[in-house]
């Protein structure tokens, strides 16, 4: 990360970033800050053209470990242990340069908000849940990125919502105790169900160990349109992949999720837990609460300061509507040639079994999806390698 005093945007906005220093406080910064990944993606068994055909996928893909991004963020010394934050985070593809998270300037974060030493931080604007910042930095995620993740991201695993018009509040950490609060307005004119979101979260970490648990819930909102929820909430959605688009009409998200990680020498390994359920009302194509279980595990191995490899297994099963199982091995390795760039390669391969329903609600044979890469296969079967490199500054 760099500190600026100017920086010309493209658009040709000229922001003045001033080291000013109020007489009656203490000094101010702004920083910008980014990460560039690329990466090459072979996919054996990707949906074809006609809906059903398994073809193989060679594919440039952006943003494989670390979401391509660039953002600025400051603090300014109000005095007293207060201080006032901000953070603006765009997402981009690195192939074609455009926008990500549904072509929002800054999608991946935009806050405000206070910072007091003693009773903790309150951010306003569109943000992380508590689960994210808490129980996914405990899996193979925060190593490898959503390649290891939950088939189609359907818990969340791999942050693929976020939460607009939030408020957030973060505690001070406490002897390695952590607690996180978010509330979402739906901003519904008498309906103030209607369109949010909750969620809280608890962490502890202590030497090797690392433990934390949280709770997220999402209203989707009242409209519907052709079987598809049009989620005008706070919460983004879900419904993404084939793995769960046959239940995009819910009316609600509800996930549960832990994690613990224990490191040792060069040996990094973590389990988690995630049960996510999609609840439904009368416009809703299914009528009985979707329930996925997932289970998963990883196992790290740092074979020199600069090399990590690693390897993980994921385990899920739908029950409800329809029942589903999904199996996943996954392996990476990662090599520095610097602090701030590295090459990475990572490969996944997924069985589905059982039956889950399709976009109209029919009940069809589960197809795969490798975590959150987010291709289709059209059979019951994945293969995935991918070969990058990430930049940070």
């Amino acid at each position: 990360m760099k500190r600026l005093s100017l920086l010309a945007l493209p658009a040709g906005l000229l922001l003045s970033v001033g080291a000013y220093a109020q007489s009656t406080a203490g000094s101010s910064s702004v920083t910008l800050y980014g990460i560039v990944d690329a990466g090459i993606a072979y996919v054996h068994n990707a949906q074809g053209a006609n809906g059903r055909n398994q073809s193989t996928l060679v594919a440039a893909n952006s943003g494989t470990v670390s979401g391509s991004r660039w953002g600025l963020k400051g603090t300014e010394d109000l005095g007293g242990g207060l201080s006032a934050l901000f953070q603006l985070e765009n997402g981009f593809s690195v192939f074609n340069g455009t926008l990500r998270q549904g072509s929002r300037e800054f999608g991946r974060k935009s806050v405000v908000g206070l910072s007091g030493n003693t009773w903790g931080t309150v951010t306003l604007g569109r943000q992380y849940d508590p689960l994210v910042d808490q129980v996914q930095a405990l899996t193979e995620d925060a190593y490898f990125g959503g390649v290891f993740g939950t088939p189609g991201d359907l818990d969340n695993y791999d942050n693929s919502l976020r939460v607009s018009n939030s408020i957030k509040y973060v505690s001070p950490n406490w002897a390695g105790f952590q607690v996180e609060a978010l509330y979402g307005l739906g901003g519904v004119a008498g309906s103030n169900g209607a369109g949010r979101t909750y969620s809280f979260g608890a962490a502890y970490a202590n030497g090797p160990l690392a433990l934390a648990a949280g709770y997220f819930y999402a209203n989707g909102g009242n409209s519907t349109t052709n079987g598809v929820r049009a989620w005008t909430s706070s919460s983004d959605s879900l419904f993404n992949t084939v793995i769960n688009q046959g239940f995009a009409s819910a009316d609600s998200i509800q996930i549960v999720r832990v994690g613990a990680q224990y490191a040792i020498g060069p040996v990094t390994t973590g389990l988690a837990y995630s049960n996510t359920q999609y609840g439904h009302d009368s416009s809703s194509l299914f009528h009985t609460t979707a329930k996925f279980n997932n289970g998963s595990a990883f196992f790290n191995y740092q074979l020199n300061p600069a090399l990590r490899a690693g390897v993980g297994y994921n385990y899920t099963s739908l029950t409800g509507p329809a029942s589903a199982h999904y199996n996943q091995v996954n392996l990476g390795a990662d090599y520095a040639l610097s602090k701030r760039t590295d090459l990475y390669a990572l490969f996944g391969y997924q069985k589905a079994s059982g039956n889950t329903l399709n976009a109209s609600g029919a009940v069809v044979s589960a197809q795969a999806s490798i975590g959150d890469f987010g291709v289709n296969s059209g059979t019951n079967s994945q293969d995935l390698a991918v070969v990058g490199i990430r930049h940070k500054f």
